[in-house]
């Protein structure tokens, strides 16, 4: 018995230990990053713990709540919201925020997804309702701007900070969408007949081009052909010139009598005869060489016949 109380004064004391061992080491909290905790002291706010090691107080305090500090993405299901011309459609939105006071995120509001998400919709429903369907359908941008800002506002007494919202998905009754196609189809075959009609334009103009420079180069070329005719005549008759008068040098020089000179011009009458010219004039001296040729053409003959020597 006595060795009985004696192992039992000694287990006692080491459960004791091993319980407050085990105490201590259930209170240690080590904080991960993008996290916070906050602690609570004898049911009140005590503090926020960061990232590291703590040691919470057994029996005294606790962690009310782990709040993740990342950023956050919640997809709302879709909204019926009515335009200002009356028209209901569905719209569903993406929320992106991120905590960024977690005591007043865990104190400033009960359930605050769904708080969020109340807020959500009631805010598009007044954004949208200012707005007809067209102007909907076209100004996501500026709806989504206006929803932050408004939503940002609204949730920073909650410490949470509205980084982005976006419209995910638009639909119209299906009335507005068969309406929308066909008109998207009308305007598809507007612009395929503008797109036709102006290839069959620009088709017209380049032929009208093509046909322009090809009068243009033919003008161009017969230019280039009548100038250098014109030239070579000029050169020709350069030639011409310049050799009569270097003729007319040599006879000069050679003092020529006056019948050489007049048979040189008989030359020259005899090549403008061969021309194309209709009328001639005949210079009398011109004549009377051709009368005097005549003459002693004619003499020359007459011997010819009467080869018998004259007395």
């Amino acid at each position: 018995m006595e060795l009985l109380a004696a192992a039992g004064g000694f287990i006692v004391p080491i459960i004791l230990i091993v319980l407050v061992i085990l105490i201590l080491a259930a209170n240690i909290k080590v904080v991960q990053q993008s996290k916070a905790y906050v602690v609570e002291r004898l049911g009140a706010f005590h503090s926020v713990w960061g990232v590291g090691i703590h040691f919470k107080v057994p029996f005294i305090e606790k962690v009310a709540k782990v709040v993740s500090l990342k950023e956050q993405v919640v997809d709302f299901a879709p909204q019926p919201v009515i335009t200002k011309d009356n028209v209901t459609m569905q719209i569903d939105t993406v929320i992106y925020f991120q905590i960024t006071d977690p005591k007043l995120y865990t104190y400033g509001v009960e359930h605050p997804m769904s708080a969020i998400e109340n807020l959500t919709a009631t805010t598009l429903r007044n954004i949208i309702g200012e707005l007809e369907l067209d102007q909907t359908l076209t100004s996501r941008d500026i709806i989504n701007t206006k929803m932050r800002m408004l939503l940002d506002e609204a949730t920073d007494p909650w410490g949470i900070k509205v980084g982005r919202v976006e419209l995910k998905n638009i639909i119209p009754p299906r009335e507005i969408q068969d309406a929308m196609e066909k008109q998207m189809k009308a305007e598809r075959e507007r612009r395929e007949s503008i797109l036709q009609a102006e290839g069959q334009k620009q088709s017209q103009i380049l032929v009208a081009e093509g046909e322009k420079q090809s009068l243009i180069l033919r003008a161009e070329a017969a230019k280039e052909a009548a100038i250098k005719k014109a030239e070579g005549e000029a050169e020709a008759i350069m030639k011409v010139q310049q050799a009569t008068a270097e003729a007319i040098k040599l006879l000069n020089e050679a003092n020529a009598s006056e019948a050489v000179v007049k048979i040189k011009a008989l030359e020259a009458f005899q090549a403008a005869a061969d021309g194309k010219a209709t009328k001639i004039i005949i210079p009398s001296e011109i004549q009377g060489l051709a009368g005097l040729c005549a003459s002693a053409k004619a003499l020359l003959e007459s011997d010819a016949k009467d080869p018998a020597p004259r007395k």
